[in-house]
């Protein structure tokens, strides 16, 4: 992903800063575009995984819609030219500000997630003489095996609607008349790498919508979520995720019947390659048991390993830029590699082999496009890390 012009060009730059490789960022749409319109499915973007302004414009040149958790994010998705007609509003805490500023805007759809959020909705949308189309969003309790902090599908989670509550779900429909129903929504989970659970989500989706049809509701759209994961440990030789076996899954095993809309809501495997957050470091600690390398970035701007653990390659630019001399003439070390913070939990990795390393050395922390900007914070007082983008040669 680096070549030398990019590493000089990094060792002009104040760091830490966030840097974006919009060619592989334009590679992983068109694959995803690619893949999806083979079936004719239709790709939501999830706007939680990264909101920044340029990735933004690309992906909304690829005509894909925007899947929403907030009330600002939809506003983003409509400022940065996402079709109305393509927005989808989720997320188990819509306030009524959020509510009517969606329906203000006429968005697509509500995917709703407890009965009272149906009422909620119908009154708000009654009040504006409008009609709110809604999906529910229902609880698959399918295990998506990945990390219990990012699964979502569990009955022991706090999304979705439990089919327990379905006749419940059924009796509201029928008594707000302010609502239409468009169709049903799932979504298990984050970081899904295994298609074996995408399958056994088909299975149920099979058996929500016939139960919905045997109540006498006509589901026209089926919103899958998403959750595809990326290889975090290989970024340059697995850049682009599997996207012809994942939307074949749901091709083989989906029952779509006439006049249904199939719908993705995909963030995580669009973006994370695009990104690498950039530091130098800052002090080297030799120590009898352990090696530190402390670097300018920490948890304020790249959170996933102190939150949940999550892996990320770590490269040391600096000397890596000749990988023959690399090999034959450097020493190599394990380190912890750390940020500056005040908590000691301010630890990106640990026993990380690297190059041995020196105070100004450029680290590059891999696969960060998702989840990674968007979650940065102020903590300690920090500055807002900044963001970078690739040029042409790059």
């Amino acid at each position: 992903m680096f070549n030398t012009n990019t590493i000089g060009r990094f060792q002009q730059l104040e760091t830490p800063f966030y840097y974006y490789d919009m060619g592989v960022l334009r590679q992983t749409l068109e694959a995803c575009r690619a893949a999806s319109a083979r079936y004719g499915f239709h790709v939501h973007y999830a706007m939680k995984a990264n909101f920044n302004p340029k990735v933004l414009d690309m992906i909304q040149e690829f005509g894909f819609g925007a899947d929403c958790v907030s009330g600002n994010e939809v506003k983003a998705a409509l400022e940065h030219g996402f079709a109305k007609e393509k927005v989808v509003f989720a997320g188990v805490g819509k306030s009524d500000k959020e509510i009517n500023a969606a329906l203000d805007a006429d968005i697509f759809c509500f995917n709703v997630e407890s009965v009272q959020e149906l009422q909620i909705i119908n009154d708000l949308a009654k009040a504006k003489n409008k009609t709110a189309k809604v999906a529910i969003r229902i609880n698959p309790n399918v295990d998506a095996h990945t990390h219990h902090f990012i699964t979502t599908g569990l009955d022991e989670n706090k999304f979705g609607i439990n089919t327990w509550q379905l006749h419940e779900v059924a009796d509201a429909l029928r008594a707000c008349a302010s609502l239409e129903f468009l169709g049903i929504h799932f979504h298990i989970g984050s970081q899904i790498t295994d298609m074996e659970v995408y399958k056994s989500l088909c299975i149920r989706i099979n058996e929500m919508q016939d139960w919905f049809e045997d109540h006498g509701f006509k589901v026209k759209v089926l919103n899958t979520g998403g959750g595809l994961g990326v290889d975090y440990h290989n970024p340059d030789t697995n850049t682009i995720s599997d996207f012809e076996s994942y939307f074949k899954v749901f091709n083989d095993f989906l029952t779509v019947k006439p006049g249904q809309e199939v719908h993705f809501e995909l963030g995580r495997a669009l973006v994370a390659q695009s990104a690498s957050l950039i530091s130098r470091v800052l002090y080297v600690k030799n120590g009898q048991k352990k090696n530190f390398l402390v670097l300018d970035a920490g948890m304020t701007e790249l959170i996933r390993p102190m939150l949940y653990q999550a892996y990320h390659e770590i490269e040391n630019l600096s000397r890596n830029e000749n990988q023959e001399s690399r090999i034959k003439n450097q020493d190599f070390l394990n380190y912890d590699v750390v940020g500056p913070i005040c908590e000691s939990t301010d630890c990106f990795r640990k026993d990380v082999e690297l190059p041995q390393s020196f105070r100004g050395d450029l680290i590059a922390i891999r696969t960060t496009g998702a989840y990674g900007e968007v979650m940065a914070s102020g903590y300690n007082l920090r500055d807002r890390v900044q963001s970078v983008y690739s040029v042409s040669g790059e």
